[in-house]
C-alpha cells in the first residue's frame, strides 16, 4: 500500500487515432463479409478492457477553509477534462521535459459492457475459436468507434519522473479523468543513516514544491478538494506521488456506457 505523504507544519508544492463514438442511429452493424477489415495493428500497442473505478472516500474541508479550484490544477501542463488530442499535441508533437515512454506509451481500451455485446454478436456468427473471437470483437469495436485511448504514459529520463494520464471513453469525448505523477523521493539507496537523512530531505523538498504550486491542502494533511462531494475534482499527495482525478467524470462515463450498450445490444429478432 502506498504510504500517504506526511504533512510537515514547519514547511509552507504514436499515433493519431481516437475514434468518435457513433450516435445510436448511426451504428452500422457489419455483415460477415466485412469482418476483419481493419487497419489498426493490434500488435503495436497495449489493448486492455476498461477497469471501472467509481468508489470514492468521504472528504471534509478543514475548519475555516473553502473549496479549491482543483479542476484547473495541472501536472506538467496536463489538466482534468483535456481531450486526447490536446494531450497528444502537448507531448507527441512537441519536445519538452516529458516524452512518451519507449514501449506502449498509448493504451487502448474497450469498455467491458461493449465487449459483452460484441462477444455475443460474434458468437451469433458461429465464431467460437478464442483468437478468432478476439479478432472479431476488436474489429467490430474499431469500426464502430468503441476502441478508445484510455492511457498515455510519459517519462522524464533525466530525473526518473513519470506521468500516467487516464481517459474516459468516446461516449464522453475521451477526456482526462485522472493524472498520476511519480518520482523517486521515497527511494532509499542504502541502510545507513545518511541515506535516510537524504530521503527525508528529498521528501521535504518535494513537499515544499507541491505547496508552492498548489497551496496548503484544504482537506486533512494531503488532499486538495473542490468541495465535500468526493466526486468533484480533487488531488491527493503521497510519498513521491500526486494523483489528480475527477471521479464524477469517470462515473458518468461508466454509467453512459452501460446505458448505450443496453440500447445497442443486438438481440435476436424474436417474434411473438
Amino acid at each position: 500500500m502506498i504510504k500517504k505523504i506526511i504533512y510537515f507544519m514547519s514547511v509552507i508544492s504514436i499515433f493519431m487515432y481516437s475514434p468518435v463514438l457513433l450516435a445510436d442511429d448511426d451504428f452500422d452493424f457489419m455483415d460477415e463479409a466485412e469482418y476483419g477489415q481493419d487497419d489498426l495493428d493490434f500488435d503495436s500497442f497495449a489493448t486492455v478492457d476498461s477497469d471501472d473505478d467509481i468508489n470514492a472516500e468521504n472528504v471534509t474541508l478543514k475548519d475555516g477553509m473553502g473549496g479549491m479550484d482543483v479542476k484547473h490544477f495541472d501536472i506538467a501542463g496536463v489538466m482534468l477534462g483535456m481531450n486526447y488530442y490536446e494531450v497528444y499535441n502537448l507531448f507527441f508533437d512537441n519536445s519538452g521535459l516529458y516524452a512518451p515512454r519507449k514501449n506502449q506509451s498509448v493504451v487502448y481500451s474497450l469498455n467491458k459492457e461493449w465487449r459483452y455485446n460484441l462477444d455475443y454478436e460474434c458468437r451469433q456468427r458461429n465464431i467460437f475459436i478464442p483468437d478468432q473471437l478476439e479478432k472479431c470483437i476488436r474489429s467490430l469495436a474499431q469500426n464502430r468507434g468503441l476502441l478508445y485511448v484510455s492511457e498515455i504514459h510519459l517519462e522524464r529520463q533525466s530525473t526518473g519522473e513519470t506521468i500516467d494520464v487516464y481517459f474516459t471513453s468516446n461516449v464522453t469525448d475521451n477526456l482526462v479523468w485522472k493524472i498520476v505523477y511519480n518520482n523517486d523521493v521515497n527511494v532509499i539507496e542504502g541502510m545507513d543513516e545518511k541515506f535516510e537523512n537524504i530521503r527525508e530531505k528529498k521528501i521535504l523538498a518535494f513537499w515544499q514544491g507541491v505547496i508552492d504550486k498548489y497551496g496548503i491542502p484544504n482537506s486533512g494533511e494531503d488532499k486538495w478538494i473542490s468541495s465535500e462531494n468526493a466526486y468533484d475534482p480533487m488531488m491527493q499527495a503521497y510519498y513521491g506521488q500526486l494523483v489528480l482525478m475527477d471521479k464524477g467524470l469517470n462515473t458518468t462515463d461508466s454509467s453512459l456506457n452501460v446505458q448505450k450498450a443496453r440500447e445497442n445490444f443486438q438481440a435476436k429478432p424474436y417474434a411473438f
